[in-house]
């Protein structure tokens, strides 16, 4: 017995498909399956929603969010080896689980998945920034998903979830913070992995919200900041100064300092910045 389901350890899962983790991938493998279920149980109540799972690899986290109630799990995987493990677990949670092989990045999952939607997913490392980046800024808000329940490095968690002043704060804290609420929900050990990675990691809960706190282009928004922490030492008139001609005029309309440095610039007044640079 595993503790949450009949399936065999994934241990022997391993060993009997020969799932040895492939760095290129950017896979580490979660094996406690008590742990998955436990993140799985992040997400909240699964009963009424399907769930989008990128990378399943031997299929922990999958058994997780299948043993926790989730009414349908779609799980996109780029390594063939795991189909067939993948594919045992689908046998056993009958009309549950589709699994489609291929890139997540150059596919569309939602002609396979039926709204509510949530995300889940211990991301390769080599993809996660920019599959949450993709989720965080679609042209319509609110977004096809009600919730990602992400596993990070440690490092890109703390970005997620970063205040203005810290180090950690920037890009990714105001595109998070701006139409979403984030939180880190589970700390993990390198030790928790097989291999172990020379990094710990985190679990990130985001839940999307009905409508931005601050009003601002999406795309004019993510071009200023972008610009803004590519040069993150320097004042904002000088990191800006691409972005437009008389920038510091529309700064101090905006009620930033031309003086100032990106990190000490709360979201607020980075969408104040975005409607002042949209305006022509």
């Amino acid at each position: 017995m595993t503790g949450i389901d009949t399936l065999p350890p994934l241990r022997d899962v391993i060993a009997t498909h020969g799932l040895s983790a492939r760095k290129s991938l950017g896979q580490n493998f979660l094996l406690d399956l008590n742990l998955t279920a436990k993140i799985a149980r992040q997400a909240g109540d699964l009963s009424e929603c399907d769930v989008l799972e990128i990378g399943p690899g031997p299929g922990g986290l999958t058994r997780g969010l299948l043993a926790e109630g989730a009414r349908r799990v779609l799980a996109i995987e780029k390594d063939r080896r795991c189909i067939p493990a993948l594919a045992e677990i689908a046998e056993h949670y009958k009309d549950r689980l589709q699994i489609i092989e291929g890139d997540a990045l150059n596919i569309d999952p939602l002609a396979h998945l039926t709204p509510p939607i949530r995300i889940a997913a211990n991301l390769p490392y080599n993809v996660g920034t920019e599959l949450l980046v993709r989720w965080l800024t679609p042209k319509e808000w609110p977004p096809f998903w009600q919730t990602l329940t992400l596993m990070f490095q440690k490092e890109v968690a703390e970005r997620i979830v970063a205040a203005p002043g810290s180090k950690a704060y920037g890009r990714l804290a105001i595109l998070a913070s701006w139409r979403a609420e984030a939180k880190i929900a589970i700390h993990l050990p390198p030790s928790a992995f097989t291999p172990s990675p020379k990094v710990s990691s985190a679990v990130v809960h985001i839940k999307a919200l009905e409508k931005p706190r601050f009003e601002a282009d999406a795309a004019v928004l993510e071009r200023v900041v972008a610009a803004a922490f590519n040069q993150r030492r320097k004042m904002l008139r000088a990191a800006l100064k691409g972005v437009a001609p008389d920038i510091e005029d529309r700064l101090i309309a905006a009620g930033i300092k031309p003086t100032e440095r990106a990190e000490q610039i709360p979201l607020e007044g980075f969408c104040a910045l975005a409607r002042a640079v949209a305006q022509t």
